[in-house]
């Protein structure tokens, strides 16, 4: 498989297979994505990697968070506010996921959640399904692995950046090898059931989690979001801006 095939394939993957990632599998996708560039080398960021019983705990807690959460929600407001003060569920995590996209950017947001959701048959007042949907993301959608990514707080959007890089960088390995995966900046709503099983360097701020696993025969996993053009990415030259040289 070569690069651009790899790309072209790569696919968010949300109905895992139970089937164990055999552990030197799961070390070659990691050592080739640490082939990634970044700025000056200094691969600013951490993974921690959960697999077997750490797995599942994380999941596990992560996902009766979740629920709690929603539970929440639904109550009138005072007890709202006292149940989401003493219930353990606020948010912990170093990054708010939940962005406010700007207008040119939400349609595409909505497009690709309404997609998803006709895929599996939900219909869009169904609040229910929809919710349980979600739930889905801190399951890791049953996947065996789950790898949370951390970068530098003083590196910035360069963290960002380079963390980015070496995530696709990683997703193409995975890729390459058979594997699916699906990139979660929900797995960064709360951050404290990854911190209690890894010893996680302070400086370091957990922006996202990516399941991975072989991915299930499932009609879930046969939805593509359509992407945008070329033309559509690509900024047009201004009229004129280009002066002749004179000698």
């Amino acid at each position: 498989m070569n690069v651009t095939e790899a790309l072209t394939q790569r696919t968010s993957i949300r109905q895992f297979k139970a089937t164990p990632v055999p552990q030197n599998v799961l070390d070659e996708i990691i050592d080739a994505a640490l082939n990634a560039p970044s700025s000056s080398n200094t691969q600013a960021y951490r993974i921690a990697v959960a697999t077997d019983d750490v797995c599942d705990s994380i999941r596990n807690e992560l996902s009766n968070k979740f629920s709690k959460a929603s539970k929440i929600k639904r109550m009138p407001m005072p007890l709202k506010i006292v149940k989401g003060l003493t219930s353990g569920v606020l948010p912990d995590g170093d990054f708010n996921p939940n962005i406010a996209y700007p207008k040119e950017l939400k349609q595409r947001s909505v497009d690709c959640g309404m997609g998803l959701y006709q895929t599996l048959g939900i219909e869009r007042h169904d609040h229910r399904a929809r919710e349980r949907q979600m739930q889905r993301n801190f399951e890791f959608f049953d996947a065996p692995v789950a790898i949370f990514l951390f970068i530098h707080e003083k590196m910035g959007v360069y963290g960002a950046l380079d963390s980015g890089i070496f995530l696709q960088s990683l997703m193409l390995a995975a890729t390459e090898r058979g594997l699916g995966t699906c990139a979660q900046g929900a797995l960064g709503v709360w951050g404290s059931p990854v911190r209690r099983h890894f010893q996680v360097e302070k400086d370091y701020k957990l922006i996202c989690g990516l399941s991975l696993g072989y991915p299930d025969e499932h009609v879930v996993n046969d939805y593509r979001p359509v992407k945008r053009t070329r033309s559509e990415v690509q900024f047009s030259t201004k009229a004129g801006a280009v002066q002749p040289v004179r000698a």
